[in-house]
């Protein structure tokens, strides 16, 4: 590690004020770190520009680059339909071998010129060619007959002898390949090197693209800002969904259907005869989206269905959306609504398509750290710059994206519905299928007895007592291998499995199925998320937290545990769900896959030290010595800001916030006396953090009873931090809005001074949020925010960093069946404990 000496000094000239000296020691350090490569770590306390310093540093090191690039010749590489999504891009359908291939491009432009292609005469042969027609399939009519549930069946399924690999044996297929479209247009080259900045909240992302928009670089450079489906979608019809679970299933049910359709033309070519593949392609077109074919009486008919999103029903208006969005220089996540639209098509898919050209790619953290969502978005890290803000808590933010968990009542209904599929259909499978489905209710009915069975528990269980109003709780945890071992399920091969579900689209056939059987019995009707009316929650997602359990079970033994929680009751008798949990811990292999590929991975963030920590659990083989770090000074002087530490009331009681102390109901009257004199007396804003939602919420309801909420309200506007994220941006402008018109309100009207904030630590609020000015006069932090020892996830990650490098861990031993978090705490000695300790001074509670 270096020794934290200024580095050279540079000239920024995009920064668009005078800089303070030590942000110019900050871009340059950034800057030194860029044109060296590797990983470096800088830290710049909050307030001290550290935004706007990351832009001019290293958007002026992409522009230097680009002006020692020599010049390229331009590409011709022909491209699809670039508007099109994943599942469009990455549908290939084997092509009979004994078919003939299709022509060459250039041989269908020609003919399309002729105006041959699309009615099937490109490639028809003048007679009747017997073998060119497909075969009649066993067992079924020659004609077929699409009946209701034709839909729901799977297509035939095998797995190959050798490797994990499986295939989807699909009659009549065609390849579709939208990189050879017929639309001309060119595919915009890939930028590199380019910069991917990425936080946690789209609050931090706007706040990025506010202070961007300052400098030159904004018109310079191809910015493009990614979002959540759930914050960028314009179908109303999606968004009246509400949750971003939902929203993304319907989204991605809405694109299934597309495909669906298009294979259900796909075999109305065995009744017409269609030999050529590109016919059939063509032939598509005929029917509109909202179509779909059955079968009634032998006759084709066409009925209206949802096949596909009426926002990316014109492939012409992604184009135009790209085109507008590179006009309007640094486009923000509500920018790009505003433009979708307007131009009527998805900013969400929109968006995506700009990557390619982008200079700046501005993300959260599950875009770019979740591997899964850099395939689906297509991200390239190769050579490039990747910049993650807020990294204090980077490595726990990361092996929490890896997390998965399904409940008991979801485990039910999976195993129910799949027993009703493979029932009613189990004559209509063929073995492959009929193979893995009765594999998935093993599996499911394995997990079933596993977590309803109260009987029996590993050795290595912790009691824990979530709540004073629970009765105790035994939570177990086990290693994967332990886990499979203990339900007899090891001799399943679950990558197979796993290739199985992703590729037969099993899931949909059986929760189409159910969903529909289950609407049938109550007499309802299917709602636009898939579920029947009155049903809460969507079956899809039973299937997608089955789906994420098995992936996590293919994982290596020491990258995580499996965390059992069985039924549980409180104190009034209500049961909480059972779930099992899978919790990764090792997340030095996941960072891996970004670092390899990057030029350099730069970590900012106000509070990175004590740095050990994260290099032990994201780069452990990179040595200090290696590791660039900087820290800079605060540019607000000491003199300027006043840290109290309160230990006693107005009243003069001892303030103990302890965990067992803290809800007694003179502790929580004593803190309100202070909030009170506070509101008296400071100006403009106050922000007060508890270290829960469950804490401010018996605070603020004793606030109430007691009357000193009443007391508080006739000084300032209060304001309390929303659990829901849609409900962030809302609070936070209200909240500012009412400081800025109180301050122009003369003093001598009677009118509310400024307003209070109840915020939470670690919550959205306190990740980098500016509070700048009078927006934040006092911060008050109640407590100190140590984490309950009573989480059995966070005691498996004490216990996992206890054991890395040298130092000792806690052995259970044989004497040792149940442990507390306390005593877990108590044996660590190494790496474990420092952890616990760092979790409460890296919580931000002002960032």
């Amino acid at each position: 590690m270096g020794d934290n000496q200024p580095p050279q000094s540079r000239r920024f000239p995009s920064f668009p004020y005078e800089p303070y000296p030590i942000q110019l020691d900050f871009m340059s350090a950034l800057y030194d770190s860029l044109d060296s490569g590797g990983i470096a770590m800088l830290e710049s306390p909050t307030g001290t520009g550290k935004t706007l310093s990351i832009i001019c540093s290293a958007l002026q090191w992409i522009m230097d680059q680009k002006q020692r690039q020599p010049p390229k010749e331009p590409s011709t590489t022909h491209a699809g339909r670039e508007d099109e999504p994943d599942w469009m891009r990455d549908f290939v359908i084997p092509i009979d071998p004994k078919k003939p291939s299709p022509p060459p491009l250039k041989e269908l432009n020609k003919k399309k010129k002729k105006g041959l292609v699309g009615f099937g005469l490109e490639n028809h042969p003048k007679k009747e060619n017997k073998s060119s027609v497909e075969k009649p399939i066993k067992g079924r009519s020659s004609v077929v007959e699409l009946d209701e549930e034709e839909e729901f069946l799977v297509e035939d399924y095998e797995s190959e002898e050798e490797g994990l690999m499986g295939k989807s044996k699909r009659k009549g297929g065609i390849h579709v390949d939208s990189s050879s479209g017929d639309d001309g247009e060119t595919e915009e080259e890939e930028v590199s090197p380019k910069v991917f900045f990425s936080s946690r909240t789209h609050s931090q992302l706007m706040q990025f693209m506010e202070e961007l928009r300052k400098t030159a670089f904004a018109s310079q450079l191809k910015t493009v800002c990614l979002g959540s489906r759930k914050n960028l979608c314009i179908n109303p019809e999606v968004r009246k969904l509400g949750s971003s679970n939902r929203i993304n299933e319907r989204c991605l049910e809405l694109q299934k259907n597309r495909k669906d359709h298009r294979t259900t033309v796909s075999k109305i070519k065995v009744v017409l005869e269609w030999t050529s593949t590109i016919a059939a392609m063509k032939y598509d077109a005929i029917f509109s989206d909202s179509m779909k074919v059955r079968s009634s009486g032998g006759k084709i008919q066409r009925t209206k269905v949802s096949c596909g999103c009426p926002m990316l029903s014109k492939n012409k208006l992604q184009k135009q959306f790209r085109d507008e969005a590179y006009k309007l220089h640094a486009v923000d996540i509500e920018d790009l609504v505003h433009l979708g639209n307007k131009t009527g098509t998805c900013p969400y898919y929109g968006s995506r398509s700009m990557v390619p050209a982008a200079d700046l790619v501005v993300l959260p953290y599950q875009s770019l750290l979740l591997k899964s969502a850099r395939i689906s978005l297509n991200l390239n890290l190769r050579n490039s710059i990747v910049i993650i803000d807020e990294a204090h808590n980077l490595a726990d933010s990361l092996t929490s994206m890896y997390n998965s968990k399904i409940t008991l009542s979801q485990l039910r209904q999976v195993h129910s519905l799949l027993e009703i599929y493979f029932n009613r259909f189990r004559t209509r499978l063929g073995a492959g299928n009929r193979r893995y489905i009765q594999t998935l209710m093993v599996i499911t009915k394995a997990f079933l007895r596993y977590l309803e069975n109260t009987s029996t528990m590993p050795l290595n269980s912790c009691g824990v007592e979530t709540d004073f109003d629970k009765k105790p709780v035994m939570d177990a945890s086990l290693t994967i291998n332990e886990f499979l071992f203990s339900l007899d399920i090891d001799n399943i091969n679950l990558i197979k499995l796993q290739r199985y579900v992703k590729e037969s689209n099993i899931i949909y056939k059986v929760s189409g199925y159910g969903t529909k059987m289950v609407s049938l019995q109550s007499g309802t009707e299917v709602g636009d998320n898939g579920t029947p009316s009155g049903v809460e929650g969507s079956v899809v997602s039973g299937f997608q937290a089955l789906v994420g359990i098995l992936l996590s079970l293919t994982y290596d033994d020491t990258d995580g545990r499996i965390i059992v929680s069985k039924q549980s009751y409180t104190s009034l008798g209500h049961q909480d769900d059972a779930y099992l949990k899978f919790v990764m811990l090792s997340g030095e292999r996941i960072f891996s896959e970004i670092v390899d590929q990057a030029h350099t991975v730069v970590l900012t963030g106000g509070t990175l030290q004590p740095i050990e920590e994260t290099r032990v659990r994201l780069f452990p083989g990179l040595s200090l010595e290696r590791l660039h770090f900087f820290s800079c000074n605060h540019i607000v002087p000491p003199e300027s800001i006043l840290p109290v530490a309160v230990s006693r009331g107005p009243s003069g009681m001892p303030f103990d916030f302890s965990y067992n102390t803290r809800s007694f109901p003179g502790m929580i009257e004593e803190l309100g006396r202070l909030v009170c004199n506070l509101v008296t007396v400071v100006p403009e804003g106050i922000v007060v953090f508890f270290s829960s939602f469950e804490y401010e919420g018996q605070v603020y309801e004793a606030w109430k009873s007691s009357g000193i909420l009443t007391r508080i309200l006739q000084k300032k506007h209060l304001f309390r931090e929303p659990r829901s994220n849609v409900d962030i941006e809302t609070v936070l402008r209200e909240y500012k809005e009412s400081i800025i018109s109180s301050s122009r309100t003369p003093k001598e009207e009677p009118i509310l001074r400024g307003a209070l904030l109840l915020a939470i630590v670690g919550g959205k609020i306190s990740e980098g949020i500016n509070f700048s000015d009078g927006f934040g006069r006092c911060i008050v932090m109640v407590g100190l925010p140590y984490p309950s020892p009573t989480d059995v996830e966070l005691m498996e990650r004490v216990r996992h960093l206890d054991g890395l490098g040298e130092s000792t861990a806690p052995k259970p031993t044989e004497n040792d069946k149940i442990c507390s978090g306390f005593e877990i705490l108590r044996r660590c000695n190494g790496r474990g404990k420092e952890y616990y300790e760092n979790l409460c001074m890296k919580a931000r509670g002002f960032a």
